[in-house]
Protein backbone atom coordinates (compact mmCIF):
# COMPACT_ATOMS: atom_id res chain seq x y z
CA UNK A 1 0.00 0.00 0.00
CA UNK A 2 1.37 3.40 -0.99
CA UNK A 3 1.35 6.34 1.43
CA UNK A 4 -1.12 9.20 1.06
CA UNK A 5 0.52 12.32 -0.37
CA UNK A 6 0.55 15.49 1.74
CA UNK A 7 0.20 18.10 -0.99
CA UNK A 8 1.89 21.27 0.27
CA UNK A 9 1.42 23.02 -3.05
CA UNK A 10 -2.38 22.72 -2.85
CA UNK A 11 -2.56 23.74 0.84
CA UNK A 12 -0.22 26.72 0.25
CA UNK A 13 -2.39 27.80 -2.68
CA UNK A 14 -5.49 27.82 -0.42
CA UNK A 15 -3.65 29.90 2.21
CA UNK A 16 -2.44 32.38 -0.42
CA UNK A 17 -5.98 32.78 -1.82
CA UNK A 18 -7.20 33.64 1.69
CA UNK A 19 -4.29 36.05 2.21
CA UNK A 20 -5.14 37.84 -1.05
CA UNK A 21 -8.72 38.44 0.21
CA UNK A 22 -7.36 39.67 3.58
CA UNK A 23 -5.03 42.10 1.80
CA UNK A 24 -7.89 43.41 -0.40
CA UNK A 25 -9.91 44.16 2.77
CA UNK A 26 -6.92 45.89 4.40
CA UNK A 27 -6.24 47.95 1.26
CA UNK A 28 -9.88 49.10 1.28
CA UNK A 29 -9.08 50.61 4.72
CA UNK A 30 -5.89 52.24 3.41
CA UNK A 31 -3.58 49.61 4.97
CA UNK A 32 -0.96 48.05 2.67
CA UNK A 33 1.14 45.26 4.26
CA UNK A 34 4.83 45.61 3.37
CA UNK A 35 7.72 43.14 3.34
CA UNK A 36 11.42 44.03 2.96
CA UNK A 37 13.90 41.31 1.94
CA UNK A 38 17.60 41.86 2.63
CA UNK A 39 20.03 39.82 0.52
CA UNK A 40 23.78 40.15 1.06
CA UNK A 41 26.06 38.57 -1.55
CA UNK A 42 25.14 36.43 -4.53
CA UNK A 43 24.16 33.00 -3.19
CA UNK A 44 22.17 31.52 -6.13
CA UNK A 45 19.67 29.61 -3.93
CA UNK A 46 19.01 32.77 -1.87
CA UNK A 47 18.47 34.80 -5.06
CA UNK A 48 15.85 32.32 -6.30
CA UNK A 49 14.14 32.31 -2.90
CA UNK A 50 13.97 36.12 -2.71
CA UNK A 51 12.65 36.29 -6.28
CA UNK A 52 9.91 33.79 -5.42
CA UNK A 53 8.98 35.84 -2.35
CA UNK A 54 8.71 39.01 -4.40
CA UNK A 55 6.46 37.26 -6.92
CA UNK A 56 4.27 35.84 -4.12
CA UNK A 57 3.94 39.32 -2.56
CA UNK A 58 2.90 40.82 -5.91
CA UNK A 59 0.23 38.13 -6.39
CA UNK A 60 -1.14 38.74 -2.88
CA UNK A 61 -1.14 42.54 -3.18
CA UNK A 62 1.59 42.95 -0.54
CA UNK A 63 4.08 45.78 -1.05
CA UNK A 64 7.60 44.37 -1.30
CA UNK A 65 11.06 45.80 -1.59
CA UNK A 66 14.43 44.12 -2.01
CA UNK A 67 17.76 45.29 -0.70
CA UNK A 68 20.48 43.49 -2.67
CA UNK A 69 23.84 44.27 -1.13
CA UNK A 70 27.44 43.33 -2.04
CA UNK A 71 29.12 40.36 -0.31
CA UNK A 72 31.82 42.64 1.17
CA UNK A 73 29.26 44.88 2.90
CA UNK A 74 30.44 46.08 6.32
CA UNK A 75 28.47 44.78 9.29
CA UNK A 76 27.71 48.29 10.59
CA UNK A 77 26.17 49.20 7.22
CA UNK A 78 23.82 46.22 7.47
CA UNK A 79 22.91 47.18 11.04
CA UNK A 80 22.06 50.71 9.85
CA UNK A 81 19.82 49.35 7.06
CA UNK A 82 17.95 47.06 9.50
CA UNK A 83 17.45 49.95 11.94
CA UNK A 84 16.10 52.12 9.09
CA UNK A 85 13.65 49.35 8.10
CA UNK A 86 12.59 48.99 11.76
CA UNK A 87 11.51 52.65 11.67
CA UNK A 88 9.92 52.53 8.18
CA UNK A 89 6.10 52.65 8.53
CA UNK A 90 5.64 51.06 5.05
CA UNK A 91 7.37 47.89 6.22
CA UNK A 92 5.62 45.32 8.44
CA UNK A 93 8.02 42.44 7.91
CA UNK A 94 11.81 42.29 7.61
CA UNK A 95 13.39 39.21 6.13
CA UNK A 96 17.16 38.70 6.46
CA UNK A 97 18.04 36.09 3.85
CA UNK A 98 20.39 33.50 5.33
CA UNK A 99 23.18 32.54 5.07
CA UNK A 100 24.96 35.87 5.48
CA UNK A 101 28.66 36.19 4.48
CA UNK A 102 31.05 34.76 7.09
CA UNK A 103 32.39 38.14 8.24
CA UNK A 104 28.90 39.19 9.40
CA UNK A 105 27.54 38.01 12.77
CA UNK A 106 24.15 36.54 11.76
CA UNK A 107 22.98 36.18 15.36
CA UNK A 108 23.60 39.86 16.07
CA UNK A 109 21.87 40.96 12.83
CA UNK A 110 18.78 38.84 13.56
CA UNK A 111 18.64 40.42 17.03
CA UNK A 112 18.66 43.90 15.42
CA UNK A 113 15.33 43.18 13.68
CA UNK A 114 12.40 44.58 15.68
CA UNK A 115 10.44 41.65 17.23
CA UNK A 116 7.28 43.35 15.86
CA UNK A 117 8.61 42.96 12.28
CA UNK A 118 10.35 39.60 12.75
CA UNK A 119 8.09 37.69 10.35
CA UNK A 120 10.68 34.89 10.17
CA UNK A 121 10.25 34.24 13.90
CA UNK A 122 14.01 34.10 14.60
CA UNK A 123 14.37 36.93 17.15
CA UNK A 124 15.10 35.62 20.70
CA UNK A 125 11.94 37.38 21.92
CA UNK A 126 9.76 35.44 19.49
CA UNK A 127 11.66 32.20 20.14
CA UNK A 128 11.00 32.75 23.86
CA UNK A 129 7.28 33.29 23.24
CA UNK A 130 7.18 30.07 21.23
CA UNK A 131 8.98 28.23 24.06
CA UNK A 132 6.33 29.24 26.61
CA UNK A 133 3.53 28.29 24.21
CA UNK A 134 2.37 31.84 23.42
CA UNK A 135 3.91 32.67 20.03
CA UNK A 136 3.37 35.84 18.01
CA UNK A 137 5.51 34.91 15.00
CA UNK A 138 6.62 31.30 14.53
CA UNK A 139 9.40 30.37 12.08
CA UNK A 140 7.82 29.87 8.67
CA UNK A 141 8.99 26.39 7.67
CA UNK A 142 8.15 24.59 10.95
CA UNK A 143 4.86 26.49 11.19
CA UNK A 144 4.13 25.28 7.64
CA UNK A 145 4.78 21.69 8.73
CA UNK A 146 2.26 22.00 11.58
CA UNK A 147 -0.35 23.61 9.30
CA UNK A 148 0.03 20.67 6.87
CA UNK A 149 -0.47 18.12 9.66
CA UNK A 150 -3.55 20.00 10.88
CA UNK A 151 -4.96 20.35 7.35
CA UNK A 152 -4.79 16.58 6.82
CA UNK A 153 -6.36 15.88 10.23
CA UNK A 154 -3.21 14.16 11.51
CA UNK A 155 -3.44 13.78 15.28
CA UNK A 156 -0.46 15.12 17.24
CA UNK A 157 -1.93 14.86 20.77
CA UNK A 158 -0.29 11.92 22.54
CA UNK A 159 1.65 10.79 19.46
CA UNK A 160 5.35 9.89 19.43
CA UNK A 161 7.02 12.51 17.24
CA UNK A 162 10.67 12.20 16.20
CA UNK A 163 12.48 15.21 14.75
CA UNK A 164 15.75 14.47 12.94
CA UNK A 165 17.77 17.70 12.91
CA UNK A 166 18.21 20.36 15.60
CA UNK A 167 18.71 23.64 13.71
CA UNK A 168 17.30 26.90 15.06
CA UNK A 169 15.45 27.32 11.74
CA UNK A 170 13.54 23.99 11.66
CA UNK A 171 14.45 21.26 14.16
CA UNK A 172 14.18 23.09 17.49
CA UNK A 173 11.10 25.20 16.67
CA UNK A 174 9.13 22.31 15.15
CA UNK A 175 9.92 20.24 18.28
CA UNK A 176 8.53 23.07 20.45
CA UNK A 177 5.39 23.36 18.30
CA UNK A 178 4.78 19.61 18.60
CA UNK A 179 5.26 19.76 22.39
CA UNK A 180 2.76 22.65 22.50
CA UNK A 181 0.30 20.30 20.75
CA UNK A 182 0.85 17.54 23.34
CA UNK A 183 3.05 15.25 21.26
CA UNK A 184 5.83 13.29 22.98
CA UNK A 185 8.93 14.55 21.17
CA UNK A 186 12.40 13.07 20.60
CA UNK A 187 14.99 15.25 18.85
CA UNK A 188 17.75 13.34 17.03
CA UNK A 189 20.96 14.66 15.45
CA UNK A 190 24.43 13.62 14.26
CA UNK A 191 25.43 12.37 17.76
CA UNK A 192 22.28 10.30 18.35
CA UNK A 193 22.96 6.64 19.08
CA UNK A 194 20.68 4.07 17.41
CA UNK A 195 19.10 6.62 15.05
CA UNK A 196 17.36 3.85 13.10
CA UNK A 197 15.70 2.58 16.26
CA UNK A 198 14.59 6.09 17.33
CA UNK A 199 13.05 6.74 13.90
CA UNK A 200 11.18 3.42 13.95
CA UNK A 201 9.43 4.55 17.18
CA UNK A 202 7.90 7.59 15.45
CA UNK A 203 4.20 7.97 14.71
CA UNK A 204 5.22 11.31 13.16
CA UNK A 205 8.74 11.58 11.68
CA UNK A 206 10.02 15.03 10.65
CA UNK A 207 13.37 15.16 8.87
CA UNK A 208 15.47 18.30 8.34
CA UNK A 209 19.15 17.41 8.00
CA UNK A 210 20.26 18.46 4.50
CA UNK A 211 21.50 14.93 3.80
CA UNK A 212 19.93 13.45 0.64
CA UNK A 213 17.84 10.26 1.11
CA UNK A 214 19.29 9.55 4.57
CA UNK A 215 15.99 8.09 5.86
CA UNK A 216 15.47 4.67 4.27
CA UNK A 217 12.42 2.43 4.24
CA UNK A 218 13.66 0.17 7.07
CA UNK A 219 13.95 3.21 9.39
CA UNK A 220 10.21 3.98 9.26
CA UNK A 221 7.37 2.42 11.22
CA UNK A 222 4.50 0.99 9.17
CA UNK A 223 1.79 3.66 8.78
CA UNK A 224 3.90 6.56 10.15
CA UNK A 225 3.47 10.16 8.96
CA UNK A 226 6.72 11.29 7.32
CA UNK A 227 7.45 14.98 6.71
CA UNK A 228 10.53 15.67 4.59
CA UNK A 229 11.80 19.24 5.06
CA UNK A 230 15.04 18.66 3.14
CA UNK A 231 15.70 19.82 -0.40
CA UNK A 232 18.94 18.75 -2.10
CA UNK A 233 20.06 19.22 -5.68
CA UNK A 234 21.58 16.14 -7.31
CA UNK A 235 24.39 16.17 -9.89
CA UNK A 236 21.81 15.65 -12.67
CA UNK A 237 19.97 18.81 -11.51
CA UNK A 238 17.04 16.91 -9.95
CA UNK A 239 15.72 17.73 -6.46
CA UNK A 240 15.48 15.13 -3.69
CA UNK A 241 14.63 15.29 -0.02
CA UNK A 242 16.30 13.90 3.10
CA UNK A 243 13.93 10.91 2.85
CA UNK A 244 14.19 8.14 0.25
CA UNK A 245 10.70 8.75 -1.12
CA UNK A 246 10.53 5.58 -3.21
CA UNK A 247 11.34 3.26 -0.30
CA UNK A 248 9.57 5.16 2.50
CA UNK A 249 6.32 5.77 0.60
CA UNK A 250 5.78 1.98 0.57
CA UNK A 251 5.72 1.89 4.39
CA UNK A 252 4.42 5.29 5.53
CA UNK A 253 0.75 6.19 6.00
CA UNK A 254 1.34 9.78 4.85
CA UNK A 255 4.36 11.43 3.23
CA UNK A 256 5.35 14.84 1.83
CA UNK A 257 6.92 14.85 -1.65
CA UNK A 258 10.02 16.87 -2.63
CA UNK A 259 9.43 19.21 -4.34
CA UNK A 260 5.80 20.20 -3.64
CA UNK A 261 5.59 19.27 0.04
CA UNK A 262 6.89 21.59 2.76
CA UNK A 263 8.63 24.07 0.40
CA UNK A 264 5.55 25.99 -0.85
CA UNK A 265 4.30 26.34 2.75
CA UNK A 266 7.30 28.44 3.83
CA UNK A 267 6.41 31.39 1.59
CA UNK A 268 2.67 31.05 2.35
CA UNK A 269 3.35 31.35 6.10
CA UNK A 270 5.76 34.26 5.51
CA UNK A 271 2.97 36.16 3.73
CA UNK A 272 0.51 35.23 6.50
CA UNK A 273 2.92 36.55 9.17
CA UNK A 274 3.42 39.79 7.20
CA UNK A 275 -0.34 40.40 6.94
CA UNK A 276 -0.79 39.66 10.66
CA UNK A 277 2.02 42.13 11.45
CA UNK A 278 0.23 44.81 9.39
CA UNK A 279 -3.05 44.10 11.23
CA UNK A 280 -1.26 44.32 14.59
CA UNK A 281 0.42 47.61 13.65
CA UNK A 282 -3.01 49.00 12.71
CA UNK A 283 -4.54 47.83 16.00
CA UNK A 284 -6.83 45.30 14.29
CA UNK A 285 -5.57 42.31 16.35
Amino acid sequence: MMAGIIDGKAVASEIRTKIKKDVEQLRSKGIVPGLAAVLVGDNPASQVYVRNKRKACEEAGIYSEEHKLPADLKQEELVKLVNDLNKDKKINGILIQLPLPKHIDSKMILECVSPDKDVDGFHPYNVGRLTVGDPIFSPCTPHGVIVLLEHYGIKMDGMNAVVVGRSNIVGKPVALMLINRNATVTVCHSRTKDLNERCREADILIVATGRPRMIRGDMVKEGAVVVDVGINREDNGGLVGDVDFEEVSKRAGWITPVPGGVGPMTIAILLKNTVESAKRAAGLI
